[in-house]
């Protein structure tokens, strides 16, 4: 073959290997970070209210959303390796990429039915749906990223790892521009989103990951593998494999280098992973943040880390791949101490406040209506909130569902033009006293205007702007005196603003991390090291989200983010130990032995 003919088959399979991250990622921008912890976030409440009873604590949306990406990792981590070896001695990277590529993206399309079985049913299937979907993703990044040392070598790793990550991002986010208009103008008459977009949604971007992913099993090809391995029986290939990664774990003194990255790898993976995983949920539980609002941050994000992911290539090609990778991690550091500084500025006006009162002098009473936006009241009749709803329905902007099709007991009160139900209330000093009594177990707040009780507010303890109870509330009260208040920086534009510096470094931080991981891999290993990979990364994606749970569960989630953070600390220390070029040699050395014992076996 011409040089010329080698280069346009190289280029094929660079774009074709890209287009699997372009289409894979339309599940994890869209589904995983973008709607879906909103949407399941709204599922729970409807079926559970703020928070359940589970395994003796009381777990919220966020605290549970953590855990199914945990337990959705499990499967992949255990079984990657073993996985690997096979995958090293019969040509059937691409096979396994299939099915597993089929197994995420249908589970994701089966996401759409979760509101249509039910209040009760939608969101344990939007769980297990959301966990299958996520095995999917994870088993097929093993042997898509196995795939990467086959592509060039170790001077293109950089380029190819860190342009596949920017398809990805750039992809991602063109199918969440359209989710996000569609979110924005597909609405009813109550100006409430159409109850088919959001399934429509998760539908599609399963469609769109197995659509492009078509051109990744025709444009790259299984890579060869000299004297392939003979098909054996599923009892003797998991004991073969299994004996193999023994063997590699007790000879790891000969990858010592490797060894390290691993640790390091481990560790600061599973802080920007987690913390990217999280900001969703993160954004709509603690923050307070509109599903649209957090669309639309999360699509600048993506229209800036594809651009950064080239120019960490370009950074790479000046300081080194470890030293690119260790000035993203030192960033990422700052990106999450800014994090915790986030805090919804105290609320001033009175239309800011989630129930208004406004005196009528006409009429002499109050008329209560509830802000555009607030979210709806727990759903099942019996739960706390409800109750709290019952006993002050007199004087709240709520309505009897009268058939409970859909769970509810009251609900707040919208007119079908969209605009806010307006309602006549006798408001006392014995039911304003009621309701103040009980606002501080409320994620809700009050104001009165006019009148008796006029510029009489409340404000519940579990409302996005209550700080001063969490053990590090102080950074976001400091920074909300300091900054955001003085500045008049709403809490939208704090989160955009370093998602912007986050999504800077997202790529680049990923890409590279993959990139140097490559050039220290065995070729003639790669599925079996990068099974590794993929369980050191995996254990990671365990890790992080169960550390965030149980942080939330026993503190707050404030805590939760702040404790995966120390991970990406500790990375970048074990960064520091790793020789590049002595893990690039063995690698070589390895590849030769191998290649010597095929041929003499042959």
């Amino acid at each position: 073959m011409s040089d010329l003919g080698a280069a346009q088959e190289n280029d094929q399979r660079v774009r074709g290997y890209c287009a699997y991250d372009w289409g894979k990622s339309a599940f994890e921008t869209s589904v995983t970070t973008a709607i879906f912890p909103a949407w399941f976030a709204y599922l729970f409440a409807e079926a559970n209210g703020i928070s359940m009873k589970l395994l003796g604590s009381e777990w919220t949306a966020d605290a549970l959303f953590s855990g199914a990406v945990m337990i959705g990792a499990l499967l992949v981590a255990v079984c990657a390796p073993s996985l690997g070896v096979i995958a090293d001695r019969r040509m059937i990277k691409m096979w396994w990429l299939r099915i597993l590529t089929l197994l995420g993206s249908v589970s994701c399309v089966l996401l759409a039915l979760s509101p249509y079985l039910g209040v009760s049913i939608g969101w344990i299937w939007a769980l297990l749906m959301f966990m299958a979907a996520n095995v999917g993703l994870n088993g097929a990044g093993v042997f898509y990223n196995a795939l990467l040392p086959h592509m060039g070598d170790e001077s293109e790793m950089d380029g190819i790892s860190n342009k596949a990550f920017a398809a990805g991002y750039l992809g991602g986010g063109l199918l969440l521009l359209v989710h996000l208009l569609m979110v924005t103008f597909i609405v009813d008459e109550s100006g409430s989103v159409q109850s088919w977009v959001i399934p429509f949604a998760m539908a599609s971007s399963g469609i769109w990951w197995l659509g492009f992913a078509q051109m990744t099993f025709k444009m790259v090809p299984e890579p060869h593998i000299e004297n392939e391995m003979e098909p054996m029986g599923l009892i003797a290939s998991t004991m073969m494999a299994l004996g193999e990664v023994k063997k590699t774990l007790t000879g790891i003194k000969e990858f010592r280098t490797l060894f390290i990255y691993m640790i390091a790898y481990f560790c600061f993976i599973d802080g920007i992973n987690s913390v990217t995983a999280l900001s969703g949920v993160f954004g709509i539980v603690v923050l307070g943040l509109t599903t649209a609002g957090l669309i639309a941050t999360i699509l600048i994000i993506q229209f800036v880390a594809a651009p950064a992911a080239i120019g960490f290539t370009k950074l790479a090609d000046k300081w080194g791949t470890k030293g690119a990778l260790q000035f993203s991690l030192v960033c990422w550091c700052f990106v999450i101490v800014g994090a915790l500084s986030f805090a919804p500025l105290e609320l001033e006006n009175h239309d800011e406040y989630d129930i208004q009162y406004a005196w009528d002098a006409e009429d002499e009473t109050y008329i209560v209506t509830a802000r555009e936006g607030v979210n709806n009241i727990a759903a099942l009749p019996d739960d706390d909130e409800q109750q709290w709803a019952l006993a002050h329905e007199d004087i709240l902007p709520v309505t009897e569902n009268s058939d409970y099709k859909e769970g509810y007991a009251v609900e707040w009160a919208y007119e079908s033009n969209g605009s806010a139900t307006l309602k006549a209330v006798n408001l006392t000093a014995a039911n304003l006293g009621a309701l103040e009594e009980t606002m501080d177990d409320s994620r809700f707040s009050y104001s009165i205007e006019g009148g008796e009780f006029a510029n009489t507010t409340g404000l519940g303890v579990a409302h996005p702007t209550s700080l001063g109870d969490g053990k590090l509330d102080f950074i976001p009260e400091t920074a909300r005196s300091l900054v955001w208040g003085p500045l008049g920086i709403s809490v939208f534009l704090q989160f955009l603003l370093l998602g912007v510096f986050g999504g800077a470094l997202l790529g680049g931080s990923q890409g590279l991390a993959r990139s140097m991981f490559g050039q220290m891999v065995p070729e003639t290993r790669s599925a079996e090291f990068f099974g590794f990979f993929g369980f050191f990364g995996k254990v990671a994606a365990l890790l992080g989200p169960l550390i965030y749970a149980v942080m939330t569960v026993m503190f707050d989630s404030r805590v939760g983010i702040f404790a995966i953070s120390l991970l990406i600390v500790a990375g970048a220390i074990i960064l520091r130990k790793v020789d590049v070029e002595d893990g690039i040699a063995v690698a070589k050395a390895e590849d030769e032995r191998n290649r010597q014992r095929a041929s003499t076996n042959a």
